[in-house]
């Protein structure tokens, strides 16, 4: 079931932070943690702000699942990919998540939200290396070119998001504007990713 913008908005106030779920609205005076920055419900601004050390692992398990959109067997198997791989688990799991293909999509400025995003490529909007993908899961690696398909070039959301939200593409990322590409430059490092999460708090979490 499709969440509404008012349930997204109260993910952000619960988090304390925006994980811009809604696009332009974020952006705008009626951002919902703008508007009312204390968690939502009857209760909401009597909260104490001091948590236990398991509540913020949890909050941060949280924040990072819902900044991304990912579910928890989904987010588990992330997990555990990256501490397959070399370097710090944390840094390894922000990385996989940064690549998946609605991610990359809307830090290309494609999309104006990751959810938006996931809706353009389950769509069958774009093509990676030529062909149409629509699995938001895909993980792009270097070298790999994200293009628009002629069919979809002249999509209104998608036109939006390009001129109005004006967001800064990370450096592992290249667009060319005129011809709607993108490319895959490297893989994302802690230093270039903007997702303001403790990730080593989500590792900690799991361990427990």
């Amino acid at each position: 079931m499709p969440i509404s913008g008012d349930a997204r908005c109260r993910q952000c106030r619960r988090e304390g932070v925006k994980l811009y779920l809604k696009g332009t609205r974020c952006y705008s005076k009626k951002c919902g943690i703008e508007r009312r920055n204390y968690a939502p419900g009857m209760h909401g601004q009597g909260m104490q702000k001091k948590m236990t050390e398991y509540a913020t692992q949890l909050r941060e398990k949280q924040k990072m699942k819902r900044t991304y959109r990912v579910m928890e067997k989904p987010f588990r198997n992330y997990l555990a990919e990256a501490e397959r791989k070399r370097g710090v688990t944390g840094e390894n799991l922000l990385a996989l998540l940064e690549v998946r293909l609605d991610n990359t999509i809307y830090r290309l400025n494609l999309a104006s939200s990751r959810a938006q995003a996931r809706q353009f490529v389950t769509h069958r909007h774009f093509l990676v290396n030529g062909k149409r993908v629509n699995i938001p899961s895909f993980l792009v690696k270097p070298g790999d070119v994200i293009t628009v398909h002629d069919n979809s070039r002249k999509l209104a959301p998608m036109l939006a998001s390009l001129s109005g939200m004006g967001r800064h593409i990370p450096d592992w990322l290249n667009f060319d504007a005129s011809t709607l590409t993108g490319k895959v430059v490297s893989l994302p490092t802690r230093d270039l990713i903007d997702t303001d999460v403790e990730e080593q708090l989500i590792v900690e979490y799991y361990s427990r």
